[in-house]
């Protein structure tokens, strides 16, 4: 086992080939034990150079209606009114701390998605 710290674009290729030759390796053996290792360093270096912005509240939203075959309407016992609603998913008025609570409670939705517009 050659383990090293990934510092560039090409080390990190490398530690990818290397974690494909090592895919499906017995845990507790040389082997799963490398490819957890290189594993860490993989997504260390990724998090660092190649960060996911947070997502968008009202995509999010949005999703989650798409996923569960909601309407507007569906969405008043948690944002309010229909007019709220709208003025919610058209961006013209941002989500309040108890919308944001019942979005997450009724609909499941993440708090991580919801707070991404206030933080």
């Amino acid at each position: 086992m050659n383990i090293k710290p990934i510092r560039t674009d090409e080390d990190l290729t490398n530690a990818l080939l290397r974690i494909e030759q090592l895919w499906g390796a017995a845990l507790d053996s040389p082997e799963g034990d490398e490819l957890e290792i290189l594993a860490l360093l993989v997504e260390k270096y990724e998090d660092e150079h190649f960060p996911i912005p947070a997502s968008d509240p009202i995509e999010a939203i949005k999703f989650r209606m798409d996923q569960q075959g909601l309407t507007a309407r569906d969405l008043e016992a948690f944002i309010g009114p229909s007019g709220r609603v709208s003025e919610v998913l058209n961006r013209k008025r941002p989500l309040s701390l108890k919308m944001i609570k019942r979005l997450h409670d009724g609909l499941r939705i993440p708090y991580e998605c919801l707070f991404a517009e206030i933080v």
